[in-house]
């Protein structure tokens, strides 16, 4: 479907991106624009930069960029018309009745195939659970002490230990072997053809937010190996974004969640009556699942196993709760190892005592410091005190600071005077730096005359964009013409256009570009860095710079276009060369 250019730019307009960005991703006010952690690929200092003034948004690590319709595109793989409507009933705007593209149709009916595939998918494995062929799989449910009712509410099912029961079903439904194995529940080989992606395992089916079925988990019954899979990613389930249990746990009246490692403790816990618990899906909780989680509630309640690898998941997740902008605390089930085991053996209240007098992020923190230093020694215990100044030295805000210290110098028995004393000379010391880690965004590559070129014309779109008040200064001396590279050029003549007539919006010519590398490129063109400028003077230099070597550029690609047997080649390079040679003694200035 394709909407007028005017019912875009009002879904657009009024749709900030900011605050729909921020939903998604923590972001933090840096000069002009904001700043957070790129939620496109992996990275620990943040480089996607968000413009509130030319509303898109970009990131200097992996080159992703684009305006608030194109950040849902590919944040929740939607369609154009998909992610427009998601905005449209954001903002409270009726959109036309229109007849889709046939490109749009065809890839919203085959996310709709795909989520009727899983559908049916789980509905033959709850069967299965029921049937003589399922014994096994309803055998070990029961031992795990989960009722008929939780089953059916978890649509828990079985897979039996047939190689090709899913597939052959399936196809009796009309479903394709190609559309099988694109949702994932398939796999093929010469030897086998076409078979199951699942066998001899008990079922979890994934849901999505809006209780869709995305993709399953399954257990595998006896020794084998791997114990735990889930489906792999498709075009609607992305592990990282997802959450098992949270399709129910949005829905709960507690002002938290709590977040456990696997599916069996998320089903006991509802079946307990804790209905804000959500588990990540087979992967280590990431920022997305903390933002996702984030839409709906303030607080995360970490319920992690209580051995050494659960005590490590949980410290990773604190730091991805304070990136998210997440209170935290962390659920204590010593001497148990999980949720699940808690509560067999302690109960419902003696859970719900535990959930109360959850563990303050900081402490627990702590607690795991202290566990690895002998007490009763003094050089070991000194040690101690010094690492934990040097942790009560990250907080920024003196007041937080301020009472922290007091808390662990009664948690600890210190003085307080000196504990203030050890902080005071800790951070007088300063911080052990870490090497700043650049952004393993697989785009850096060696710089070609080329590449500069372009360069030169993105600052200067750059430039333009963030001050259109030199809008004058420039067209003295450069036109879109001067734009070496094609794409450069259109861009340029629909921004000149757009600020002579005083309507141009970078976000708006976005959404010419629908190819995803081309969206990106003019993304970039409107979010380049300048070079440091301090003084008047650099302003001066940097702008004549850039002037120039755009029109030497244009003048270059013009060369290249015209013929040696062109009557005018030679008067035409003459001329360009002296014009040249005039501006690089001209005062050029953004300002005059």
């Amino acid at each position: 479907m394709r909407y007028s250019d005017d019912i875009i730019e009002e879904v657009r307009s009024r749709n900030d991106i900011v605050d729909v960005i921020g939903q998604y991703v923590h972001l933090q006010k840096k000069g002009a624009n904001y700043m957070g952690l790129c939620p496109f690929h992996n990275e620990k200092t943040g480089s996607f930069s968000v413009s509130q003034s030319k509303q898109i948004f970009h990131c200097f690590g992996c080159g992703e960029g684009g305006n608030v319709i194109s950040f849902l595109m590919k944040y929740d793989n939607l369609t154009f018309t998909e992610a427009l409507k998601q905005l449209a009933d954001r903002a409270g705007v009726n959109l036309p009745q229109e007849d889709e593209s046939p490109e749009a149709k065809a890839r919203r009916d085959k996310r709709q195939t795909l989520f009727d595939i899983n559908k049916e998918a789980a509905k033959y494995y709850y069967y299965n659970l029921w049937s003589k062929t399922g014994e096994k799989g309803l055998e070990y449910y029961r031992k795990r002490e989960l009722t008929d009712e939780t089953m059916k509410k978890f649509g828990l099912g079985f897979a039996s230990m047939t190689s090709d029961g899913l597939v052959k079903h399936l196809r009796s439904k009309g479903y394709k072997d190609a559309q099988i194995i694109d949702a994932g529940l398939a796999s093929f080989d010469e030897k086998r053809g076409t078979h199951d992606k699942f066998w001899n395992r008990v079922m979890f089916p994934l849901f999505d937010a809006t209780g869709k079925v995305i993709g399953f988990g399954g257990r595998v019954m006896g020794t084998g190996e791997p114990k735990y899979i889930n489906s792999p990613e498709t075009a609607i389930f992305e592990k990282g974004r997802n959450l098992y249990g949270l399709n129910f746990a949005k829905n709960s009246k507690a002002p938290y969640f709590i977040a456990c490692e696997g599916n069996i403790d998320v089903i006991a816990m509802h079946q307990a009556g804790f209905d804000m618990a959500v588990a990540s899906l087979g992967t280590a909780f990431t920022v997305n699942q903390a933002m996702v989680l984030k839409r709906y509630k303030d607080t995360v309640i970490l319920s992690y196993d209580s051995d050494g690898a659960g005590t490590k998941a949980a410290i990773r997740a604190i730091g991805i709760l304070k990136e998210a902008g997440l209170k935290g605390k962390v659920l204590d089930l010593r001497p148990h190892k999980d949720p699940d085991e808690f509560i067999k053996n302690e109960g419902k209240e003696a859970f719900e005592e535990r959930v109360r007098n959850a563990e303050n992020t900081f402490f627990f923190e702590v607690r795991v410091m202290e566990s690895r230093y002998d007490m009763s020694d003094p050089v070991s215990k000194t040690e101690f005190q010094r690492e934990l100044a040097g942790k009560l030295c990250e907080f920024e805000e003196a007041l937080e600071r301020e009472n922290y210290i007091e808390a662990v110098a009664a948690r600890f028995n210190i003085p307080l005077d000196d504990l203030r004393k050890l902080v005071t000379a800790t951070a007088a010391r300063g911080l052990p730096q870490k090497a700043l880690e650049r952004p393993k965004s697989g785009i850096q590559q060696k710089k070609t005359p080329e590449e500069g070129s372009r360069k030169n014309q993105r600052l200067l779109l750059t430039w333009l964009t963030d001050e259109p008040q030199i809008f004058s200064r420039v067209t003295r001396w450069v036109e879109p013409e001067d734009f070496a590279d094609d794409l450069y050029r259109t861009v340029a003549k629909e921004l000149f256009a757009g600020m002579e007539s005083g309507s141009f919006s970078p976000a708006a010519v976005l959404d010419g570009f629908s190819d995803p590398e081309e969206h990106r490129q003019v993304a970039e063109m409107f979010n380049t860095n300048l070079v440091e400028i301090d003084t008047p003077e650099q302003r001066r230099k940097a702008f004549h710079d850039i002037i120039v070597a755009v029109k030497q550029s244009g003048y270059d690609r013009r060369k290249k276009e015209l013929k040696l047997d062109d009557p005018e080649y030679l008067s035409k390079t003459i001329q360009w060369k002296k014009d040249l040679e005039k501006m690089a003694h001209a005062n050029i200035s953004p300002d005059d």
